[in-house]
């Protein structure tokens, strides 16, 4: 009998097992994205990467856009994926690029003290979720 991955951190998504491959292997060895990405900058899916998720891949880049059809964190999709954050933030570089996601800042340029307050408070509850 094949037992079900846990829950996830909202308990209605399975979190994934790590993977046998070594995680730098997807990414061809890459440490460094070619754009920097807040932790908090949520990431979602775009329509075209919508499109390419129709024709599903055992690839992390197609599980990365899978689960961005919802909007998430950069550091909700590593703890997803079970994989290292800089492993997640070139993939997601990439499939930026790629016109396959879109990653949103989440405080303006000058931010006030509201947004600041209001991000610290976000970046707690997803923590605390994790």
């Amino acid at each position: 009998m094949i037992d079900d991955p846990p829950p996830g951190p909202s308990g209605d998504e399975p979190r994934r097992s790590p993977a046998l491959a070594r995680p730098y292997a997807w990414t061809e060895g890459r440490t460094a994205p070619s754009v920097e990405i807040a932790v908090e900058a949520l990431v979602e899916t775009t329509a075209a990467g919508r499109a390419e998720a129709a024709y599903p891949t055992s690839s992390a880049s197609a599980e990365v856009i899978e689960l961005c059809v919802r909007p998430r964190s950069l550091l909700e999709i590593a703890a997803l994926l079970a994989l290292p954050l800089g492993v997640v933030r070139v993939l997601v570089s990439d499939l930026m690029q790629d016109h396959l996601v879109v990653v949103r800042d989440t405080l303006s340029d000058n931010p006030s003290w509201d947004e600041r307050h209001d991000l610290m408070e976000r970046v707690l509850y997803g923590l605390r979720d994790l």
